[in-house]
């Protein structure tokens, strides 16, 4: 039998303490981690926790045509792998991400912070601005990005990027702002302006991810990489983004749903506002005696502060469904009833518009057919009608044509030829350079609007 050693008190303290560490129970240690925690929580962290939820993965496979060798053969197409990044916007499974992400991908692939993988449908573009709408199935509502304003960013603030950097999913990188207003060719056909330039490091995958403030508020979208510099990314400024995603989140688009407002965001250091920028003329807005000017406090109960804000609040109405309104207006806060109601024809205004200034009425191409033109621009409308004597007429144009371009925009969908034709940029443009497709050639000319 052996002999059991008595320990000193201070040996017996020391033992106990040992014990009680192994069993997660030591005192000391608990103060000491508890302090330590407290310290490594840093506003990073935690803008991080914030925002990890609301950020997914995507994956799918694309193909690409072929580039013309030294010889000047076109080589085959052929298929890679794509990644990227997206930010969910609406709890409904809507989620934003880089349209260059997903171009040309037939199965999207997302995978959530919970990282379950589920399959997202591509809902809308903007070739303009590189921006797109995709949707995922979940059974639950999804988190939501914070969203924060670019109107107010500082070069030399702290920003951190966070994105599926070369396939690993959720990196998060830390930096600064650079510069801001950049402007970047990245290609021929693809221009970005008025850019967050940051040394936060942004490599590929991180594109469609969020830039975010030391307070954890998406301030902007990141997109692009230098080739060949280190320490240079940029970011769309969130301010421009949510515009974009407001009018590709359209109740109009989206339900077919009728409302006539047209909401601006006035985005300030201390909030955004949605102001009613305009009232289309017999709409359930106008019926309800909304005017421009009217500040948009609330839809049904639900805030607004952006036009964003307010496509939300109207998705998934249904004809005849009254919705409740509250608004400022002269310092005022009012109540209104707006009556939603089929579109009028959504698009009318616009074949109204491209037939009078024109001469042209233009049909939507499917994105799946028009990838078979295995053209290097992301789509175009094709012309279905010209009017003897108008602008296009008197330089050639023809049915079948496929238009491509206007002055320096892609027209790849209503919603181009809507923005261009109301630009006081192209009209004070003539003549305006067009492009075309016709017999898989690109055709370009110079026209003038009807009347110029």
């Amino acid at each position: 039998m052996q002999r059991a050693h008595v320990l000193a008190p201070g040996h017996r303290r020391a033992l106990l303490l040992c014990l009680l560490s192994v069993a997660g129970l030591n005192p000391l240690m608990a103060r000491s981690t508890a302090h330590a925690s407290n310290l490594r929580r840093s506003p990073i962290v935690e803008a991080v926790r914030r925002a990890r939820p609301s950020v997914v993965n995507i994956h799918g496979r694309k193909t690409v045509p072929g580039d013309r060798d030294a010889f000047g053969q076109t080589k085959s197409a052929h298929q890679v792998n794509g990644m990227g990044t997206g930010i969910v916007i609406d709890p409904r499974g809507y989620v934003f991400t880089n349209y260059h992400v997903v171009e040309g991908v037939k199965r999207i692939q997302v995978t959530l912070a919970d990282e379950s993988t589920t399959v997202a449908t591509l809902i809308a573009n903007d070739p303009k601005t590189d921006l797109a709408l995709i949707k995922v199935d979940s059974d639950r509502p999804l988190p939501v990005i914070t969203l924060g304003t670019s109107c107010d960013l500082m070069p030399g603030e702290t920003v951190v990027a966070v994105g599926n950097a070369y396939g690993y999913e959720h990196t998060v990188t830390r930096g600064i702002i650079s510069a801001l207003h950049r402007s970047v060719q990245v290609s021929d056909l693809q221009k970005y302006h008025d850019l967050i330039q940051t040394d936060a490091s942004i490599n590929p995958g991180n594109s469609g991810g969020p830039l975010l403030n030391i307070d954890g508020e998406m301030v902007g979208i990141n997109v692009a990489v230098r080739v060949g510099a280190q320490g240079i990314g940029f970011a769309i400024p969130v301010d421009q983004a949510m515009e974009v995603a407001a009018r590709l989140l359209s109740a109009a688009r989206i339900d077919h749903m009728y409302h006539g407002l047209q909401v601006r965001t006035d985005n300030e250091p201390t909030g955004s506002r949605a102001i009613v920028d305009d009232i289309v003329t017999g709409s359930p807005a106008d019926k309800a005696g909304i005017r421009p000017g009217d500040v948009l406090v609330s839809i049904d109960g639900q805030e607004i502060h952006r036009a964003l804000d307010v496509q939300r609040a109207l998705l998934d109405g249904r004809v005849g469904e009254e919705v409740t309104l509250r608004l400022v207006r002269d310092g005022v806060q009012e109540s209104v009833s707006l009556v939603l109601d089929r579109p009028q024809q959504v698009a009318s205004a616009v074949v109204d518009q491209s037939w009078k200034m024109l001469g042209l009425r233009l049909s939507p191409i499917p994105a799946a057919v028009f990838r078979k033109y295995q053209s290097r621009y992301h789509g175009g409308l094709k012309v279905v009608s010209v009017r003897p004597g108008g602008p296009a007429a008197k330089q050639g144009l023809r049915r079948g044509d496929i238009l491509v371009g206007l002055h320096k925009w892609e027209t790849a969908s209503e919603d181009n030829i809507a923005y261009i034709l109301k630009s006081t940029e192209f009209q004070a443009t003539q003549p305006f350079k067009f492009y075309i497709l016709r017999n898989g050639e690109t055709l370009f000319g110079h026209m003038r609007l009807a009347g110029r």
